[in-house]
């Protein structure tokens, strides 16, 4: 690839990745928000070389013009080597479609660390908690703390299998988006919404198996569910939104 080729395309990806991170929230469908500031510092590298490198290539004009006449002109660059720009270009035009429940529906669901102790729940009603920790009071909590509390989760919906219910899901991103594992919540008694919808869910626990024991499943009877928007950052299994 020629000079003035590589110097446009390092200095787009630079600035598409300072367009993405400074000015959006888009990089967030990428990596977790705590690596912004390498986004940035990755960009302002990149966009620096591709400066650099474009002013190298103005003082080399006259030797490549020199090297043509006498018969050492360099190969063309493949035609190939412009299927890069489509990445560097995507960055500044296209906004790549949030991972939802087609993803989670083929993911593998994310372990739940052993917890050892729980403190004591709050009395309020509905109990707010993330996917997460519903899933560690439902199966580890061998004080059945869970046990007749109405609780609110919210998350995406992904359909289920046999169509019965639908799953209350949270995609989360450990670093970046090729290593996201997926939080989901069974949620009976009511007819799944559309697929990717966000939701506020009120309910109890689908007294099933032993509860405390991984033999009771991660799962709701329904109360109430009201629609509520994406968060910004979707990659994480934080606390209920407050519903809109």
């Amino acid at each position: 690839m020629k000079r003035p080729v590589q110097a446009l395309l390092l200095t787009l990806t630079g600035t598409g990745l300072l367009h993405t991170a400074l000015f959006t929230d888009i990089y967030l469908r990428y990596v977790k928000a705590g690596l912004r500031p390498v986004l940035i510092a990755s960009g302002a590298v990149l966009l620096l070389l591709g400066l650099a490198a474009a002013a190298l290539g103005d003082g080399q004009r006259h030797t490549a013009h020199d090297d043509h006449e006498h018969g050492h002109d360099h190969a063309a660059t493949p035609r190939v080597a412009w299927l890069l720009f489509l990445p560097a270009i995507s960055l500044l035009c296209y906004a790549p479609p949030a991972l939802g429940a087609y993803t989670a529906a083929r993911s593998n669901t994310k372990p739940v660390a052993v917890q050892k102790g729980f403190a004591a729940l709050p009395a309020t009603s509905p109990l707010p908690l993330t996917l997460t920790d519903f899933t560690k009071r439902v199966q580890q909590d061998r004080s059945r703390a869970i046990r007749n509390r109405i609780v609110q989760l919210t998350g995406f919906v992904t359909p289920a299998e046999d169509d019965d219910g639908f799953y209350l899901t949270r995609i989360i991103f450990t670093c970046c988006a090729a290593d996201s594992q997926t939080v989901k919540i069974r949620v009976h008694g009511t007819e799944a919404p559309p697929a990717n919808t966000w939701l506020a869910v009120t309910g109890t626990w689908h007294p099933q198996g032993a509860l405390g024991t991984r033999t009771a499943p991660a799962a709701l009877d329904v109360k109430d569910t009201r629609p509520i928007a994406q968060p910004v950052n979707a990659y994480t299994d934080d606390l209920p939104l407050t519903p809109s």
